[in-house]
């Protein structure tokens, strides 16, 4: 430890114990190494101001000057000191001497010396959060793609990082119009209550149009200010700093009523700056990403568009066709005519098979290279992401993969299983299981739903079984339910996975 006896390094020492944590003995110990400096030029008291040490504004004396004492700061003999820091550029308090003999330039400076050497200290621990404050700012909004989500993150941010009652972020259009403005710090009900957006008059229509940082003590007192319309909550200081995006404008931030201080310092400013260059690059990469999202959707839609054309609806336009001369037929040759009707179902049938196929290509995530196990994963993970029902997945052992297009079709069965679920049951949990059993593919979904009696017949309700056990013979197997009123309900599959080679025979089945 340094040698306290010398009053310099005492008034140090004494300062940084404050700046650790402000007390009334640590105020008392600073009073005490004040007045070791006043006593080598003479003064019968001593009393220092420091505004910039600690989140505390920190007050001590001695002598005559300590604290409690009444005195007149214009008392004859009274002398006041400006201490600062920075070569000057910086005030960090005021001293007091009573009747200093002498020179007391030296103990003022001793002690101005001490002074700037705690507020230093104090600079560095404030940069150093506010770094770690930008970078987990920073890191919050990184890696966000959804444009409206990324752009409520970001004034959220902001106002967190400098601690700001009020934050907004306001995107124009090519007319410096405000077109989108997102808040942070006002309520749901104050946002209806304040009415329209702002229209970029004012202040924010200033940065608008100046594309750089305003930083003002009081709006009300700013030649620029507009005023507020009714029902706005009150705003005093302001920061307005423009984002920028390689020398381009993407949005301004308005930032007002600076907590626990009368207004924003100059490191806000650049602190706001600095989380503005961030905050350009996420909200660009989220319109790119949006505009690439664009394309693909218009990409898919074409391509969509040209395979049912090339294909399905080529087929089905083929069966029209095929059908145009079959009331003549029906009175030169009814054999043909009811062979021509039997194909073109047949043709149908197999437009619908390819349509339904085609819905699941939709889907890669179900008809991944994972086969069957995958699809039944990805289609429970699925369906737990978007209701409130827990569904749990198992697969047995040996679980034999089968092909696309009946794998497409059991997938089909077991979505329409869980629409069931969620539509109708009141179910809490849920379950799917695939196995195999033998030369057969069994797949069960079950939940602990309302059940129902599966023999009440009742037009209409449970026209989603009927297609299930259509699928499910269209498979070359069958499908059970195994259900009552308040007991749950059970949906068994069961499918050869080699099914017999199928002839063309007319199939009458509900789609």
């Amino acid at each position: 430890m340094a040698d306290s006896s010398f009053p310099l390094v005492a008034v140090l020492e004494a300062l940084l114990a404050w700046q650790r944590g402000p007390s009334a003995a640590r105020q008392a110990r600073v009073g005490e190494a004040l007045g070791a400096v006043a006593s080598t030029v003479g003064a019968r008291g001593v009393r220092l101001r420091v505004d910039t040490v600690s989140a505390t504004t920190l007050e001590a004396g001695f002598g005559t000057l300590a604290p409690g004492r009444v005195t007149s700061a214009d008392a004859d003999g009274m002398v006041a000191f400006d201490l600062r820091a920075d070569e000057g550029r910086a005030h960090t308090g005021s001293l007091w001497l009573d009747s200093p003999e002498g020179d007391a330039a030296t103990a003022v400076r001793a002690i101005e010396l001490a002074v700037e050497a705690a507020w230093s200290r104090e600079e560095v621990r404030q940069t150093a959060e506010r770094l770690e404050a930008l970078d987990a700012a920073t890191r919050g909004i990184a890696g966000v793609l959804a444009l409206d989500r990324v752009l409520q993150l970001i004034v959220d941010r902001v106002r967190e990082l400098i601690a700001a009652e009020y934050a907004a972020l306001g995107i124009v259009d090519e007319n410096g119009v405000i077109e989108q403005f997102v808040t942070s710090g006002i309520s749901r009900q104050q946002h209806d209550r304040i009415g329209a957006l702002p229209r970029g008059r004012g202040l924010l229509g200033l940065i608008i149009r100046e594309n750089r940082t305003y930083r003002v003590g009081d709006i009300s007192h700013h030649p620029a200010s507009y005023g507020f319309p009714p029902h706005h909550p009150l705003m005093t200081s302001f920061l307005g700093v423009p984002i920028q995006v390689k020398g381009r404008s993407v949005g301004n931030f308005y930032l007002t009523n600076k907590r626990d201080e009368a207004e924003f310092s100059e490191a806000d400013e650049r602190l706001v700056e600095m989380f503005a260059l961030h905050a350009g690059v996420a909200i660009e990469n989220a319109r790119l990403h949006e505009q690439v999202q664009r394309m693909a959707v218009i990409d898919e839609r074409t391509r969509i568009g040209k395979d049912l054309h090339d294909g399905i609806i080529q087929a089905i336009y083929a069966v029209g066709l095929s059908l145009e001369d079959v009331p003549e037929l029906m009175q030169e040759a009814p054999a043909e005519a009811v062979a021509r009707v039997d194909r073109a179902i047949d043709s149908l049938n197999l437009a619908i098979r390819d349509i339904r196929n085609f819905i699941f290509g939709l889907r890669p995530e179900l008809a991944a290279a994972g086969g069957l196990v995958a699809g039944l994963a990805a289609l429970a993970n699925e369906f737990r992401l978007n209701t409130v029902i827990d569904v749990e997945f198992e697969a047995g052992e040996g679980v034999p993969d089968i092909p696309a297009d009946r794998r497409g079709e059991v997938l089909q069965i077991a979505r329409e299983a869980l629409s069931n679920v969620a539509r109708h049951s009141k179910a809490t949990s849920a379950r799917i299981t695939v196995a195999g059993v033998g030369d057969r593919l069994e797949l069960l979904v079950a939940d602990n739903g309302l059940g129902f009696d599966p023999d009440l017949r009742r037009d209409g309700v449970h026209q989603g079984l009927v297609n299930m056990r259509a699928r499910a013979l269209d498979l070359g197997g069958a499908l059970r339910v195994e259900s009552q009123p308040g007991g749950g309900t059970r949906i068994i599959v069961r499918l050869p996975v080699d099914p017999a080679p199928r002839t063309a025979t007319r199939e009458r089945r509900e789609t």
